[in-house]
């Protein structure tokens, strides 16, 4: 029996495809083998955001052939749209399925793909509306629920649109069903993902906004999960969040109290020269302070890219400054990586990289110290719920704000959602004692 393995880099989207990938292939019969070596497929799902990730893949490919030379690697994902070639010329690589291409892996490695040697080809392939990937099932404790892909908009500094096109929109009969297949294989927290969640329904035969699929969602789940199982949203946009934003979270009785923003700076200008001035930073600060009085407390997260080209100082302090004042309790922080086909990798006034990273570092202890100051608030509640997600002779896992957590006294499910009772901060994690067993 054919054995496979699958390598994932990047995003919660590739997560979900591989693990729809791995789903499909063990319906034909294959079987998954925990450790590369022990594959005679190798599968390697790729991510090209930066330049990083893209000598990561590299290294990966070299490693995975290293421990098992005697088997095939195929390189599919975001790299594999945008590098065809280049990753097809290294010795280690025996196809390269580009992103657009990536569901005919679905009939498995004797699918459409294998027929073509190095570099498949794309001019015939077929359009589809939305990829069809789903899952009945994911390898991990929270469960990614995939519902828009690719991107229309375009910033400045974004690969992104040429690794997975333009916007398309899952139906929302879809998403209920692969969300109710979850709940019922018993994922308790489910998150909401897309590339980009601001263009969510633009597309579909009865066009509406991801507010509206929220809406929905609620409507089925929560008079049966509510208090049993939990939502979460991937990166949302600083532009979506507007009145109706506000009243569908503030009705919510399943989103976790937790926001991860797609802000990339604080500041106007800079946000113009990056392609997104489509939103002003002090929408966000406003928003919030709607948002305070239907969650008194959340967690919230940021993606914040620093040394773009042309950033001046007085920019990047205005960026900070503004950042202090968010009631951040982390953030993502990437210095600028110029990618290929990108307007900004051509500009001129590029900055240093070790001044990017200068930069980053300063909102990266900024963050840092926002994180500290929100775990010390969180251990005065009297309990928090948490997703238990490893079980290791010790339980951690996440709760409701997305803060780190270990459950101590008796050993909960992982993939449970149990409640806790904090007593203390220790190594950048909330830990206290069980008080609740799911179910109980």
């Amino acid at each position: 029996m054919l054995k496979f393995h699958v390598s994932t880099m990047g995003c919660k989207i590739n997560q979900y495809e591989s693990e729809a990938l791995a789903e499909a292939w063990r319906t034909r019969g294959l079987v998954e083998a925990t450790a590369p070596e022990d594959a005679e497929v190798l599968l390697v799902n790729s991510c090209a955001v930066t330049s990083r990730a893209v000598r990561d893949l590299r290294a990966l490919v070299r490693r995975l052939r290293k421990a098992n030379p005697g088997a095939r690697i195929v390189v599919t994902g975001c790299a594999a749209q945008v590098l065809r070639e280049e990753l097809a010329a290294m010795p280690e690589v025996h196809e390269v399925v580009p992103q657009e291409r990536k569901a005919d892996l679905l009939a498995g490695p004797s699918g459409p793909f294998g027929s073509f040697k190095g570099v498949s080809a794309t001019s015939d392939a077929p359009s589809r509306p939305f990829p069809p990937f789903a899952i009945g099932a994911f390898n991990r404790a929270r469960a990614v629920v995939k519902v828009q892909d690719g991107c229309s908009h375009g910033c400045t500094y974004c690969i992104v649109p040429l690794t997975r096109g333009p916007s398309v929109s899952r139906e929302p009969g879809e998403v209920l069903s692969e969300m109710r297949r979850l709940l019922e294989a018993g994922y308790r927290e489910l998150v909401l993902s897309g590339v980009n969640l601001r263009q969510y329904g633009r597309d579909l035969s009865e066009p509406l906004e991801f507010w509206d699929l929220l809406a929905r969602i609620e409507g089925e789940f929560a008079p049966e999960w509510a208090g049993r199982a939990r939502l979460r949203l991937s990166s949302v946009e600083p532009g979506q969040l507007d009145a109706k934003a506000l009243d569908t979270l503030g009705a919510s009785r399943l989103v976790a109290p937790h926001l991860h923003l797609s802000l990339q700076s604080g500041d106007p200008e800079g946000l113009r020269r990056m392609g997104r001035g489509h939103y002003r930073p002090e929408q966000v600060l406003e928003f919030l302070v709607g948002l305070r009085q239907v969650w008194p407390r959340l967690g919230l997260g940021a993606d914040l890219l620093t040394g773009f080209p042309g950033e001046t100082q007085a920019q990047f302090e205005n960026c900070y400054a503004f950042c202090h004042e968010l009631p951040l309790t982390y953030a993502h922080v990437f210095p600028y990586s110029p990618r290929p086909g990108t307007p900004a990798a051509d500009w001129p006034d590029a900055l240093s990289k070790a001044e990017g990273t200068a930069r980053a570092a300063r909102l990266r202890g900024l963050a840092e110290s926002r994180k500290r100051s929100f775990l010390k608030t969180l251990i005065t509640l009297p309990q928090l719920t948490v997703l238990v997600e490893l079980t290791e002779g010790e339980s951690n896992g996440v709760c409701e704000f997305y803060a780190p957590c270990q459950v101590r006294g008796e050993s909960p499910r992982p993939g449970s959602l149990v409640r806790m009772r904090p007593e203390g901060v220790e190594s950048g994690r909330i830990v206290g004692t069980l008080l609740q067993q799911e179910g109980a």
